[in-house]
């Protein structure tokens, strides 16, 4: 393996902070990209500090990415620090809340689908006229094996809207030299979250509905277990590199065998 995959080339990584995202910052700054990170939270800062002291090359933007503003916001970061983007990786979304459909509130709705639809829908967007301008470039996004899932249809639906963007995508703009393709994420270990998606003690309930949806994810999965975020991020980051030119408009399911 070509351990260099991102020499030159800079990479946007949104929702950096923590999780996958972290993961996929460190791994393409260690193959020499030039890193932009973006998350709302400070905790983005931490990061980049691991990947400087590891000789990275990193900037950081704070930035709402449920808004276009942010978005434009974070491209823009990147062409003013290194003059291009060559690979947008989407990794912002996260269920809020698991709980059977009809619990969900207007409110409650909004939100997921605020958080784990837009964010994505919006960078793209602001990163396609940089790519159409250089004729080249690609972008990852993260999806989920939840669009066929429980106690999340929000959610779902979101990351379903995802994959029918990468699609479209990928079809409209081969001709601009853009590849866009998508990683379906399993269920996936992980250690807690700095900023929780949902800071609200979970009643009794909300603990069995919870649990169905861990339950369901084991059954589902062939391997019958969670991945690690590194399984998650090797997916990834192949889907980023040049080792997977010849694919484009494709979900890839990361889930033990469970095809979402």
């Amino acid at each position: 393996m070509n351990m260099q995959r991102f020499n030159n080339k800079v990479v946007i990584v949104t929702g950096a902070a923590q999780g996958i995202g972290r993961g996929v910052a460190l791994r393409v700054a260690a193959e020499g990209a030039q890193v932009v990170m973006a998350d709302r939270s400070d905790y983005v800062e931490e990061v980049s500090a691991e990947i400087k002291a590891a000789g990275g090359d990193v900037v950081t933007i704070q930035a709402d990415l449920e808004t276009f503003a942010g978005a434009q916001a974070v491209v823009s970061k990147a062409v003013e620090t290194y003059g291009r983007v060559d690979v947008l990786i989407n990794n912002v979304g996260g269920a809020i809340w698991m709980k059977p459909f009809q619990e969900f509130s207007e409110e409650e709705i909004i939100k997921e689908v605020n958080r784990s639809l837009f964010p994505t829908l919006w960078c793209c967007r602001a990163v396609l006229p940089e790519m159409i301008k250089n004729q080249s470039g690609v972008i990852v996004n993260i999806s989920s094996i939840a669009t066929r899932g429980i106690n999340r249809i929000p959610y779902s639906a979101s990351k379903g809207g995802v994959n029918a963007m990468t699609a479209s995508l990928a079809f409209e703009h081969a001709k601009d030299g853009i590849r866009v393709n998508a990683v379906a994420t399993g269920g996936t270990e992980a250690p807690p979250r700095k900023v929780p998606r949902n800071d609200s003690p979970l009643s009794d309930v909300e603990k069995h509905w919870m649990q169905e949806v861990v339950d369901q994810t084991i059954d589902r999965s062939l391997m019958h277990r969670y991945g690690t975020i590194q399984e998650q991020v090797n997916a990834i980051v192949f889907l980023a590199s040049d080792e997977s030119s010849y694919i484009t408009g494709s979900v890839i399911p990361v889930g033990g065998g469970d095809q979402g």
